[in-house]
């Protein structure tokens, strides 16, 4: 059985035009957060706590620069920090330090690549 090369095109093209989610996890199967962010708080509080916590973050890209808003509209600080994961394999990842968003305050974080950025993120801690 030979292909016409119009379909032998076609079958490449759909290879190709997958998206690297989907070629990368199996159907049904959950994404685990990034490594180096921890995603719970610190060990001697309860998991359960009813309080409400945690910064509102708007992220943003433009080119080799992101910035991310974050307000606070809860009684207790929220220390939030920025990570930018870089697209080129030879441009090096960020993790900002963490900054204080108090009480019913806004802060603005800003991070950049040499070149184009691959994803970012924000980390709350209390």
């Amino acid at each position: 059985m030979r292909l016409s090369p119009p379909a032998v095109l076609a079958a490449l093209s759909l290879l190709i035009a997958l998206p690297y989610d989907v070629a990368s996890h199996a159907v049904g199967e959950a994404r685990q957060p990034h490594a180096r962010v921890q995603a719970d708080g610190p060990a001697d509080e309860p998991a359960d706590d009813p309080r409400p916590f945690g910064s509102e973050c708007r992220t943003s890209v433009k080119g080799s620069d992101a910035v991310a808003y974050c307000h606070n509209p809860y009684p207790e600080t929220d220390m939030v920090r920025l990570h930018v994961e870089c697209d080129q394999w030879w441009d090096i990842d960020s993790d900002g330090v963490s900054v204080e968003a108090g009480p019913a305050t806004t802060v603005r974080l800003t991070g950049r690549c040499w070149k184009d950025i691959r994803s970012v993120w924000v980390s709350h801690q209390k």
